[in-house]
């Protein structure tokens, strides 16, 4: 991220209400970032995972954009696509605030 954006992103997120909207995209936006690694490790463009999912490309761009959620059958889709193995998961949440997982972290957890 430049400096500037930097800069404006804190002073939009000092917003109690706006920081509060952002955390609540957090788990569409770590889906999405886990969909793109996925086909991205397979060596796949979206038109590529497209057809393999029987599908098009605009549907790929779609859900990787993070503003449309994924069925779990598409789920299964993709991770056939893919070669990878679908893992949900629920975690209790805890009293202390929840880290943003890395991109290392959401590639370790397609493995």
């Amino acid at each position: 991220m430049t400096t500037r954006f930097k800069e404006y992103r804190e002073k939009l997120l000092a917003d109690p209400e706006v920081h509060a909207a952002y955390d609540a995209l957090e788990e569409e936006y770590t889906l999405a970032r886990a969909l793109i690694q996925a086909r991205q490790m397979s060596g796949l463009t979206q038109a590529e995972l497209a057809d393999r999912m029987g599908t098009t490309q605009s549907v790929i761009a779609r859900l990787e954009s993070g503003k449309r959620l994924p069925s779990c059958q598409t789920l299964q889709r993709l991770a056939q696509a893919t070669d990878t193995t679908l893992s949900i998961r629920f975690v209790r949440r805890g009293s202390k605030k929840r880290r943003r997982p890395s991109p290392q972290a959401d590639e370790a957890a397609l493995a």
